[in-house]
């Protein structure tokens, strides 16, 4: 069965046109009786693809927002299999893995299982999974976020994450920023949210400037950064990470951001980031409905001018409110500063040469406007006025 699935890869993966596709998958499903065995064969290299995707540098939320850009839902449901099928080979999983999970009771009976979920012949199913795997052969070497399974460095870490039950508040907080639709309430939700962050940093740092926490050292995580208006959203995650003492970079073609920064500070960062993103994308929406009930249509020029000033304008007010809150402690300067160099140092480490990118002009005059209102509602700071436009 190993020869079925050698020639059908061979066909299939180093084609460029779906004819070889086509072929790989005739080879597989060309002894219908064998179905079960190929199916085994199949998960077996499959979980080789992605362990190779790994070791490039690859993490699981990466793969899966690829997949389902450049394929699609069938195809993100057996690359999720095949992810949970490489991870039960491990005791102890690196911190945001995955929590996909075996669904089958045995290897051989993954074939017929899949065919019965996707309800759909097995051709159809054979060109799916090679079309998983041409994607995983072809992805480029990346840098690391962190130790792949199995890997003992990865017991050695220790991070300080935010406490959990402060972790459960400032979810809480910012769920009830997100359903609400009157502004000043979410202002006052957001800004408790930001101040338990911004309370657990400096707590943090004083605690390792003293000797008394654990060794710690920055690591990195990745955001996704999804079309449509991917700019503004980097623009937007960088301003939440620097104000949170983090450094983003953008990779715009694999559609993600790299955060670097100590652990605690990244879960910050991911917290609030999505969160002001939804708030944002809520306040576009009743943006729109105002426009569309004034007599103008919906248009996507609006929509990118609204998000950009929404991010920009926060941009501002964030690094403001991180200014504001070195200035009430001024003893507490020099732990940060620390946690500050050792973040910059671990970033130009992961990426020696970035460059810079210009953005599209915001065109719309009425969505700047209103984006930049929107920005000023969704405050994460202290009960200061908005800075002057």
């Amino acid at each position: 069965m190993r020869e079925i699935v050698d020639r059908a890869c061979e066909a299939a993966l180093y084609s460029q046109d779906d004819a070889g596709l086509d072929a790989g998958a005739s080879v597989l499903v060309g002894d219908g009786g064998q179905w079960a065995e190929v199916g085994r064969a199949l998960l077996a290299r499959g979980e080789a693809y992605v362990r190779q995707a790994w070791e490039r540098g690859w993490q699981p939320a990466d793969v899966l927002r690829l997949v389902g850009r450049d394929l699609g839902d069938r195809h993100l449901r057996i690359t999720r299999d095949l992810i949970a099928a490489e991870a039960r080979r491990y005791a102890r999983l690196p911190e945001r893995w995955t929590d996909a999970e075996v669904w089958w009771a045995d290897d051989a009976e993954y074939g017929e299982g899949l065919a019965q979920r996707e309800r759909t012949d097995r051709f159809t199913l054979a060109t799916g999974v090679l079309e998983v795997f041409r994607l995983l052969i072809r992805l480029p070497s990346i840098e690391p976020v962190g130790p792949v399974p199995g890997d003992p460095a990865a017991d050695a870490l220790e991070h300080a994450h935010i406490e959990p039950r402060m972790l459960g508040r400032i979810r809480a907080l910012l769920a009830k920023a997100e359903a609400t639709t009157y502004p000043e309430e979410a202002e006052a939700l957001s800004a408790k949210a930001q101040e338990l962050m911004a309370r657990h940093t400096v707590d943090e740092a004083l605690l390792a400037a003293s000797g008394k926490g654990p060794a710690q050292v920055p690591g990195a995580c990745r955001i996704g950064v999804e079309a449509p208006y991917e700019e503004a959203k980097a623009v937007l995650l960088d301003a939440v990470a620097t104000a949170n003492r983090c450094r983003a970079v953008w990779n715009s073609a694999f559609e993600f951001s790299t955060v670097v920064g100590f652990e605690s500070d990244l879960e910050a960062v991911e917290l609030l980031y999505t969160s002001l993103l939804v708030q944002g994308t809520a306040a576009m929406t009743r943006a729109e409905a105002a426009q569309r009930s004034g007599g103008r249509k919906r248009t996507k020029t609006f929509r990118q001018s609204f998000l950009l000033a929404y991010a920009s304008r926060l941009g501002q007010r964030l690094a403001e409110t991180a200014e504001h809150t070195v200035a009430e402690a001024p003893d507490n300067l020099p732990a940060l500063v620390a946690r500050d160099v050792a973040v910059t140092s671990r970033a130009e480490e992961m990426f020696p040469r970035t460059t810079t990118t210009r953005l599209r002009g915001a065109t719309d005059h009425a969505g700047w406007e209103d984006g930049t209102a929107a920005a000023d509602r969704a405050h994460v700071g202290g009960k200061r006025p908005p800075l002057p436009r």
